[in-house]
């Protein structure tokens, strides 16, 4: 995670070659001293692509899930906790959104709004809703009659206090690992936007596109214009998979056992 954050911070400034330059001369080169991860089509160094394009699909990723968490956790916390007409708008949003495959629907969104990095990130937060939603729900249901809450009543509290000052923070820690554990699911869905065309727009280094561009040159010998990219991508995911499930360990010491 460390180094993620450090290349999507650092290594557009650090990379040994120009991204967007191309050179055909030095075309489907293969990885070697001067290229490390070769070259792509038009003479691109792949390296430098993949470390710029770090930074894109973690913005991309991060700026989407806080859209979510924020929509999702006012959603489903007033939701929870009020329960009532509220309850069951919330919970009729959120049904209506997963009556859909959600790639599919962000491929809707994205094809209607258009494929700019503003309408990726709300597509990919606008599937990752219900996942906060139902989560936030869940846990204000079940803590709008603790013992805590009641006190909070009964010293004068406002119902908006209490949500707000008292149910919010104690959900919080649950909902920061679900934002760990969705960032991979983001990070794949921009990717995969961008893969299928519908994504950040060429000649931008991203790593779908990548992918994209290197399959077809898979079958011809030049294997590494697509793994390199394709790489980077699973490691992000581990990544943020693996920082999730540890930080649900944290949050519950009960899986510690």
């Amino acid at each position: 995670f460390a180094v993620l954050v450090l290349t999507a911070l650092l290594g557009p400034a650090l990379v040994p070659h120009d991204p967007l330059a191309s050179n055909t001369a030095r075309a489907l080169q293969p990885p070697g001293a001067q290229h490390w991860f070769g070259t792509d089509q038009l003479g691109r160094d792949i390296f430098s692509r993949v470390v710029v394009a770090t930074r894109v699909d973690l913005a991309i990723a991060l700026a989407s899930v806080v859209l979510a968490f924020a929509m999702g956790t006012l959603a489903g916390v007033a939701a929870g906790f009020l329960g009532g007409w509220t309850e069951r708008i919330v919970s009729r949003l959120v049904d209506t959104i997963m009556a859909f495959p959600l790639f599919v629907l962000a491929m809707g969104i994205v094809a209607a709004l258009g494929n700019t990095v503003e309408n990726i990130v709300l597509a990919t937060a606008i599937i990752n809703f219900p996942l906060y939603a139902r989560v936030a729900r869940a846990e204000a249901n079940i803590r709008r009659g603790a013992g805590y809450v009641e006190a909070a009543r009964l010293a004068g509290n406002s119902e908006a206090r209490v949500l707000l000052g008292h149910v919010l923070p104690n959900i919080m820690p649950l909902m920061a690992v679900q934002c760990s554990l969705t960032m991979g699911y983001a990070i794949l869905n921009a990717a995969g936007l961008s893969f299928i065309g519908l994504g950040v727009r060429p000649p931008a280094a991203e790593w779908g596109i990548m992918v994209a561009e290197g399959a077809s040159f898979i079958i011809s010998g030049e294997w590494w214009i697509a793994l390199f990219p394709g790489l980077a991508l699973m490691l992000a995911v581990f990544c943020f998979n693996l920082l999730g499930d540890g930080l649900r360990d944290l949050v519950d010491p009960r899986r510690r056992t």
